[in-house]
């Protein structure tokens, strides 16, 4: 059948609606589907059948709206508007109203000729719509003599803005490249001087070209880089479009874009009523970057030169042998308008195919012919060329030939590819290739399960998408650089920050965080962004700042802040506000605000350092026994044997060794007022029970650090027995014992009952019980040290069992030296120690 006669029909009204980009031609088409009965319309892209899709949907309800293309179907069972890829459009169907859009696609080297059919044949019984290009005007009025011709001027004007650097591009533009490394260096300069940008390539399924549309129509980023996949209807808030390149590969060679081509792309910009600006990226290096004035007048004034054929193709050619269908596919036209269409993907496969005769040597019957030329017909989305995708076909067709493909089969590649993993190459292979299967699933003669199978297709390339989407965000994206240069401009003044916690917020980036009163930037900050960081924060560090001082006042007042003691350094939120100094009396101290206060208003600073002065009054209040210590020590009338006792004591912390205090010295009264004085005669020890407390321990460390001495740090809650390992300090207000310390007061509180046990005995040698020491913690060799350092001495049993006698063995018998110091016989020179099997069997090693 001739492309003439094919053509001839007058079904409906027909109606060509032809001009520029951004006249409104698809929204006409929207408004005239949905006012009939029912209707289709076909598109270039399944991205733009999906979007008019999702409005038609919103209009009349999902129930009554289809949409069908290659890899995803949607049919309601009463729908009555179908939106469609122009290869899926039902061309025989009995519709209302049909439209094609983007008709100018005609003359395209790869799917000209199914435009071309669709031009010719796709009627509406009530109207059929043509939309394109304005340079279609003398083939329709050739091919449809009938068809009325309307022209629609464009919303906006389009000027030429010249060449520009990348960093001179202003926001809210499209870069056009047309190769993936050229998409990826842009975007990564773009990344680094200005936040970011979304990608947009023919190679991205259609979810993620959407997810990366939706990252710039919403202003997260304000620049999109895209190949020439853009001007393709996408309707984008774009202000201007930037040429990388003005020549790309055709898939035969590298040629210059034509102005047709260039306008397409270029009327991307300017939306509506709104005016638009196009030019080239300057410093490219490429000869061909610029633009002549010829196509600058061409761009601006929508002139170009006609088209002067379209592509076709027999569309129902003659299966009854391969032969025929070759014949007919390669078949020319008989219209001086059409031309032959190219070899293409589907016919090349085919021809491969028929060169093996194990393949292709058992097709008869056609039936057999039609469904090998459909799988022939399954599009190359891997972009893999003529050899590697007739080698997937040829694997398919060996289970097509007899049937259907097995769901276990498609279920595992589809598996095989669900994997989110992987960089953007590896992901966009696999996302092409699940778009195969998807394509595949959907033919209701080919698979087994088939919808089973289309769902698990459609949802790994879902997750697919979700991960390109991610990892495109992740290069090509830094949203805090993106936020500041958004919103920062010339005037740092008018950027909003506010503060969360101690996260320091851009319209709710994190920047950096507030310690106490000190910013820092943070840390995974690239170097280059630090000093835009920093401008961005520094003209509202005094309003957060004065937040945060406010806060940490009323929680003062009110006992709930949490300042901490480290040595002589006051801190809040882990850094250091004030320091410690001496004061003028012993046992004060006066505070010294650090630098870091130095960012606050003097206001502040001074009620910040008032505040922090009557916490460390409070913290410091547990010293009132020793103060009253210290105050006895200079009443002349305490003696000198006392005042100086006191003295050493107070030094001390209200703790001093016996040993070395002079008590001997003391009179019984001055022993009286010592007692008065809350101070507690032990037989090791002198001390003040009250100091032995966390509380007074730790303002105790903080007065001597301020002094200079670094004590330990005291123990919480103060067990009475800790573990004392390798070189541990001692803490304050406990006694070594070797391997393990206990507390003053329980030492004490042992030595007493050890001396009452004495008392009882009324002999000269008598067993102590270590129960009570064992039950505080204490080992029985840190209780015999403890023994031995307070004068007590062990001694070896007179009548150890005989050889081969059983029983308990003795108990060991202690007695007690009038003072804890070494006399003749004690210490290691004394008898040997008691027997190993003894109560206090560790002592051996002790004394040895």
């Amino acid at each position: 059948m001739s492309a003439h006669s094919k053509s001839s029909g007058t079904d409906g009204r027909i109606k060509a609606v032809l001009g520029p980009t951004n006249t409104g031609k698809t929204h006409l088409a929207i408004e005239r589907l949905c006012a009939h009965s029912s209707g289709a319309i076909g598109f270039p892209l399944r991205l733009l059948a999906r979007e008019v899709y999702d409005r038609v949907c919103a209009i009349k309800g999902p129930e009554r709206v289809a949409l069908i293309t290659g890899e995803e179907r949607i049919e309601p069972k009463h729908a009555r508007w179908l939106l469609c890829t122009a290869e899926a459009m039902p061309v025989g169907a009995d519709l209302a109203f049909v439209a094609l859009d983007e008709a100018q696609l005609a003359a395209d080297r790869e799917r000209g000729h199914v435009f071309t059919d669709r031009l010719l044949h796709a009627r509406g019984r009530e109207e059929t719509m043509i939309l394109g290009s304005s340079t279609l005007e003398p083939l329709v009025r050739s091919l449809l003599p009938q068809a009325e011709v309307v022209s629609r001027p464009r919303f906006s004007t389009l000027t030429h803005a010249g060449a520009r650097k990348l960093s001179r591009i202003p926001p809210r533009s499209a870069i056009v490249a047309f190769s993936a490394e050229q998409v990826y260096a842009v975007a990564e300069m773009l990344r680094r001087f200005r936040g970011g940008a979304a990608v947009v390539m023919g190679a991205l399924s259609p979810e993620t070209r959407n997810k990366q549309v939706a990252l710039y129509q919403s202003g997260e980023v304000d620049y999109l880089v895209a190949t020439d996949a853009i001007g393709m209807g996408l309707n984008l808030d774009i202000g201007h479009v930037a040429f990388a390149a003005l020549s790309k590969f055709d898939g035969q060679r590298q040629r210059r874009l034509t102005p047709s081509e260039m306008a397409q792309i270029a009327g991307r910009a300017g939306r509506h009523q709104r005016d638009g600006t196009f030019g080239t990226l300057a410093g490219t290096g490429g000869h061909d970057a610029e633009f002549t004035p010829e196509e600058i007048y061409a761009i601006e004034e929508h002139r170009f030169p006609p088209l002067t054929k379209l592509f076709w193709r027999e569309a129902d050619p003659d299966c009854t042998s391969l032969r025929s269908l070759i014949a007919d596919l390669e078949r020319g036209p008989d219209r001086p308008e059409l031309a032959p269409a190219p070899l293409a993907i589907d016919l090349a496969v085919l021809k491969r195919l028929a060169e093996e005769p194990d393949t292709t040597g058992a097709v008869r019957g056609a039936a057999m012919v039609r469904r090998l030329w459909e799988a022939c017909c399954l599009p190359d989305f891997r972009q893999a060329g003529v050899d590697t995708h007739s080698r997937f076909v040829a694997r398919l067709w060996q289970d097509l030939r007899h049937g259907q493909l097995g769901s276990d089969y498609v279920a595992r590649s589809i598996a095989e590819l669900d994997n989110p993993s992987g960089d953007i190459d590896t992901l966009q292979m696999r996302i092409a290739a699940i778009r195969s299967w998807a394509y595949i699933s959907q033919r209701p003669d080919w698979v087994l399960a088939r919808e089973e199978m289309a769902a698990r297709a459609r949802a790994a390339e879902a997750r697919l998408s979700d991960a390109l989407h991610a990892r495109l965000t992740e290069r090509f994206v830094n949203r805090r650089t993106a936020v500041l240069m958004k919103k920062l401009g010339g005037d740092a003044a008018l950027l909003p920050v506010t503060l969360r916690e101690d996260e320091v917020l851009v319209d709710g980036e994190m920047i950096g965080h507030l310690a106490a009163f000190r910013f820092a930037v943070d840390p995974q900050a690239r170097l280059a962004d630090r000093k835009l960081l920093l401008a961005a924060a520094e003209r509202h560090l005094p309003a957060l700042l004065a937040q945060r001082a406010a806060a940490l006042v009323a929680a003062l007042a009110d006992g709930t802040a949490s300042l901490q003691l480290d040595g002589a350094t006051v801190r809040w939120d882990g850094e250091a506000i004030a320091r410690l100094q001496p004061g003028r009396a012993r046992l004060d101290l006066r505070l010294v605000g650090d630098r870091s206060l130095d960012a606050l208003a003097p206001e502040w600073r001074q009620q910040v350092l008032g505040a922090a002065d009557r916490w460390l009054a409070e913290t410091l209040a547990p010293l009132e026994p020793l103060r009253t210590l210290v105050a006895a020590s200079a009443d002349p009338e305490a003696g000198p044997e006392l005042r100086a006792l006191l003295i050493r004591l107070g030094e001390g912390g209200g703790v001093l060794a016996r040993a070395e205090s002079g008590l001997d010295s003391l009179s019984a009264e001055q022993r009286a007022r010592l007692r008065q004085l809350g101070v507690r005669i032990g037989g090791l020890d002198l001390f003040l029970p009250a100091m032995l407390k966390p509380a007074p321990l730790a303002a105790w460390r903080a007065l001597q650090a301020a002094r200079g001495v670094d004590l330990a740090v005291p123990v919480p809650n103060m067990p009475v027995v800790v573990p004392l390992p390798g070189k541990t300090r001692l803490p304050p207000g406990y006694r070594g014992l070797g391997g393990q310390a206990i507390r003053i007061d329980m030492a004490e509180r042992l030595l007493l009952e050890a001396h009452e046990a004495r008392n009882r005995a009324k002999r000269r040698a008598w067993p102590l019980d270590p129960a009570r020491a064992v039950s505080m913690g204490l080992t029985e060799a840190s209780f015999g040290r403890l023994l031995w350092l307070a004068g007590f001495r062990p001694q070896q049993p007179r009548h150890p069992l005989p050889a081969g006698a059983y029983g308990p063995p003795a108990p060991v018998l202690w007695r007690w030296l009038a003072t804890p110091t070494r006399r003749k016989g004690d210490g290691p020179a004394a008898a040997a120690p008691p027997a190993p099997t003894g109560a206090f069997a560790a002592l051996a090693k002790l004394v040895r």
